[in-house]
């Protein structure tokens, strides 16, 4: 059966945004000049054209309806806690930004610094994970932040701030990537620096570090590399990213997570017995979508060609596979996966296994509605594959609305 859609909204009231964020923005309107009546009007002519462009993607409308609270909570519905993760509120965002839907955009910035940092995200990386506790109190249940989320934050503010010329947007993003430098990368001996899931329980005993592929999706990371040059740390993240998502799957299967010995490389992580799952899905559906022109592009869609040679031998992807061996669980993924693989089937020109796996997903979902997770991979497997958004070689976001009136559209 279907599940309830019912939100809940949440009740951690609001906090003022901090005073470094302010200081930010004095620092970034000063360097830049003045803000003109011009600028006014381009922002005042954004907001219209959000309103008038933001309801023509029926994916995201129905995703805002099911799982968005009306103040901008993110909900995975249907679990036992009404959970909030700060990897939906930075999903969101995004989708809000590929939308032109800009008021949703600053609804889910305002709970996601509200309730998830303290009040100011130019100062606090935010928490993971958002519920119901034990004692029926909503409030933060894990306050250890999660590298993937706080990346495509970051990313989501940098690029609204160039596509709707809103420097606050900048400097804010632009702090939020630096925290993720400082608190959440490790220099790895043979990877240089490398990221790590979250600021704590990631570097283990005896010169290990755990490490998820998934958590890297290298357009992002490039993108905060061209937008932020003067920090050469993104360079060197791009490098380790190439190493963790091509050396970690020696049978052409990501898995969700893996273990870094010094002296050693990668081994399987056994505390997730070596599994490729919900969270490496991930992996084949960021590569699907990096431009051709990255140097990425080619050697991953090389590495994981068994992904795809799986999904055409079985009419589906796997659920789960051992990356060990190769060998695939007993199930088909969800319409997520499928949607998840059509980039990845479209840019090594597999385009009628593709077509295949998004009609699978509105199959799918006709039986069955698809839930927050799934959701997410639909929106952005078909909504890269419907030409909303491309990621540029250096991870710039072109957008279908980007530079152009509605009525381009």
């Amino acid at each position: 059966m279907a599940r309830a859609m019912t939100k809940r909204r949440a009740m951690q009231p609001a906090r003022r945004v901090g005073a470094t964020l302010a200081l930010a923005v004095a620092v970034t309107c000063a360097a830049a000049g003045m803000a003109t009546r011009a600028h006014a009007a381009a922002a005042g002519a954004a907001d219209a054209a959000s309103a008038g462009c933001s309801a023509a993607w029926p994916r995201w409308d129905a995703f805002k309806r099911d799982f968005i609270s009306a103040d901008g909570r993110v909900i995975d519905v249907g679990s036992a806690d009404s959970r909030t993760v700060s990897e939906g509120q930075a999903y969101g965002l995004f989708f809000a930004l590929v939308a032109n839907d800009r008021r949703m955009f600053d609804t889910i910035l305002a709970w996601t610094e509200n309730n998830l940092a303290q009040g100011d995200l130019s100062a606090h990386l935010p928490a993971w994970l958002w519920g119901r506790a034990p004692d029926g109190a909503w409030r933060v249940l894990d306050a250890n932040p999660a590298s993937d989320a706080d990346l495509w934050i970051a990313y989501a503010l940098v690029e609204a701030g160039r596509l709707w010329h809103e420097r606050s947007y900048t400097a804010r993003g632009a702090l939020l990537a630096k925290r993720v430098l400082d608190a959440e990368t490790a220099t790895v001996p043979g990877l240089g620096l490398t990221l790590l899931p979250g600021p704590t329980g990631f570097k283990l005993a005896n010169g290990q570090w755990r490490v998820n592929p998934s958590y890297s999706p290298p357009q992002v990371i490039r993108a905060l590399g061209a937008r932020l040059p003067d920090d050469r740390r993104w360079a060197a993240l791009a490098s380790s990213t190439a190493r963790v998502l091509l050396d970690t799957a020696p049978k052409g299967f990501s898995p969700d997570w893996a273990l870094y010995r010094a002296g050693n490389g990668f081994g399987p992580d056994p505390q997730t017995h070596a599994e490729s799952a919900y969270n490496a899905i991930r992996v084949y559906l960021w590569a699907g979508m990096l431009d051709r022109a990255d140097p990425l592009a080619a050697p991953l869609l090389a590495k994981f060609a068994p992904f795809a040679d799986h999904v055409a031998a079985h009419g589906a992807p796997p659920e789960k596979v051992d990356t060990t061996t190769g060998v695939a669980g007993p199930n088909d993924g969800n319409g997520g996966f499928s949607a998840a693989a059509v980039p990845f089937l479209d840019a090594r020109g597999q385009h009628a296994l593709a077509d295949a796996q998004a009609a699978r997903v509105d199959t799918l979902a006709r039986q069955s509605a698809p839930g927050y997770y799934t959701s997410v991979l639909t929106l952005f497997g078909l909504g890269w594959r419907d030409g909303r958004y491309r990621f540029g070689a250096d991870g710039t976001l072109d957008t279908r609305w980007g530079g152009r009136s509605c009525a381009a559209r």
